[in-house]
């Protein structure tokens, strides 16, 4: 079949996401309220600062800031993890990273499946936060016998999904009709289900044992359990949020409050406590409620090369030692103080941070190209204005933050219990059926790129006499 039938993974992307976000906002209405509260706020920076502000690229675009948003699922099985990893590769994304969280009492382990090239980043970005219950942190070896039991009986995907996928892999993509059943068949596997698979005494059991098991183990399919818009200033919507009565997060998490943002600061909504229905022995449901959904905002700003995450793991570790933000926000403006006392050790100029290696950018013309001669640095090029520099943005997660989330919206007694049994990224990458792509490798790779980039056409500039038209960019 031609490969030109084929829609656009980064397309059939887009409608997922899309697709995603309208039922979710079907789903939980707050959402709606999020989305509302984080376009005002959007809407306000850009009319007060600009796209200037944002030190945004010449291809990105008010699109790509609206289209910003990732969610978030559990798994149970890595049968189930293998699947997911190859139908989010119809959609163009591939797992990016592995993430410990046992360390922070959360009995998973997870990756971002995301796309990975510049483009198509660019066209759409959405992300989904995978994580995969480890069922051999269930102490209580009767009930994790029942969860693996309950688990096993469960197909998370649909019929036509699991064809489609098969075909795609096959073929080589979708065609536009094809597509299109892909994206409302694997938007099945992530809706909610408010009729439970155990009866209520098994819920309470596995609820004690961690409530995120009961959220993975007790339902016919991982409901996306939040979407995140992003906005340009996390900092108003929290302002707002708590202004229209949402139950935010006392404390932003993440880095502070900076003229040059740093990798991703994010807030949410408290989860919702939802009717759901318990299997009974007389054949009736019986009713109960269920917590695991919430509302989640972020704010990204830039990826930092290996160098930099050290200083910033190394600053909020030293924050955390003198402070931790308690769950009920009694000490959060003490906490935010430190936060940015702290954190005044790092450099709050993008070009001492490109200077120092701390962040990733992107490189293109500047302002006075003729100033260019053949030879100049790096460092010369930015400094007579024939380079310039936009910082690029993180595109990942950070496993404290995660923790952070996961924490607030599960209740304050899971940070009491413990589940730490050290990273097993090979076992999950076993499930996987793929290894997990590093980060700092994909960033630096679109970075070398776009400085080769800019240099040879600085460079076919150089060539040229005087007043002669410059082609570089047209090959014909």
């Amino acid at each position: 079949m031609p490969e030109h039938r084929f829609q656009d993974p980064s397309t059939i992307r887009a409608h997922f996401s899309a697709a995603m976000s309208q039922m979710y906002r079907q789903e939980v209405p707050a959402y709606s309220d999020l989305i509302s509260i984080v376009a005002d706020v959007n809407a306000d920076f850009l009319h007060r600062d600009g796209l200037q502000a944002l030190q945004a690229d010449d291809d990105e675009d008010l699109g790509r800031l609206s289209q910003e948003r990732h969610g978030a699922i559990r798994l149970g099985t890595p049968e189930e993890l293998h699947t997911m990893r190859r139908a989010f590769a119809v959609l163009g994304m591939h797992a990016v990273g592995y993430y410990d969280l046992s360390a922070a009492a959360i009995p998973v382990h997870s990756t971002a499946f995301r796309p990975v090239e510049r483009e198509a980043l660019a066209t759409n970005p959405f992300r989904v936060f995978t994580s995969l219950l480890r069922l051999e942190l269930i102490e209580d070896a009767a009930l994790r016998a029942q969860a693996q039991q309950l688990l096993a009986s469960r197909q998370i995907f649909t019929d036509s999904a699991l064809v489609l996928i098969e075909q795609a892999e096959q073929q080589g993509g979708l065609d536009d009709a094809d597509a299109a059943v892909f994206v409302r068949e694997l938007l099945e596997t992530f809706r909610w289900h408010s009729r439970a698979l155990v009866d209520e005494q098994t819920y309470h059991s596995l609820h004690d044992a961690h409530r995120l098991i009961a959220d993975v183990v007790s339902f016919r399919g991982p409901h996306i359990n939040h979407l995140t818009p992003r906005t340009l200033d996390i900092d108003a919507c929290q302002q707002a949020m708590q202004a229209q009565g949402l139950p935010a997060k006392a404390v932003i998490e993440g880095p502070p409050a900076r003229h040059c943002p740093l990798l991703l600061r994010q807030t949410s909504f408290k989860a919702l406590e939802e009717p759901v229905d318990f299997v009974s022995h007389d054949g009736r449901p019986r009713s109960g409620t269920h917590t695991a959904r919430f509302g989640e905002i972020e704010q990204r700003g830039i990826a930092l090369t290996r160098a930099g995450r050290q200083r910033y793991d190394a600053l909020l570790a030293q924050t955390r030692r003198r402070i931790t933000p308690a769950a009920d926000g009694s000490n959060a403006a003490q906490y935010v103080r430190i936060l940015n006392d702290v954190f005044a050790d790092f450099p709050d100029q993008w070009r001492a941070i490109h200077d120092q290696g701390l962040g990733y950018f992107r490189y293109a013309l500047g302002e006075h190209p003729e100033c260019f001669a053949a030879g100049d640095s790096t460092a010369q090029c930015l400094d007579n204005g024939s380079l310039q520099i936009h910082p690029m943005v993180y595109e990942d997660f950070l496993p404290v933050s995660a923790a952070g989330i996961f924490q607030s919206n599960l209740g304050d007694d899971a940070a009491d219990q413990s589940f730490h049994s050290g990273a097993h990224k090979a076992a999950f990458e076993q499930a996987l059926g793929a290894v997990t792509q590093d980060e700092f490798s994909l960033y630096a790779r679109i970075q070398d790129a776009s400085l080769a980039q800019s240099l040879a056409q600085l460079n076919a500039s150089d060539r040229q006499p005087p007043g002669t038209p410059d082609h570089s960019d047209n090959p014909a």
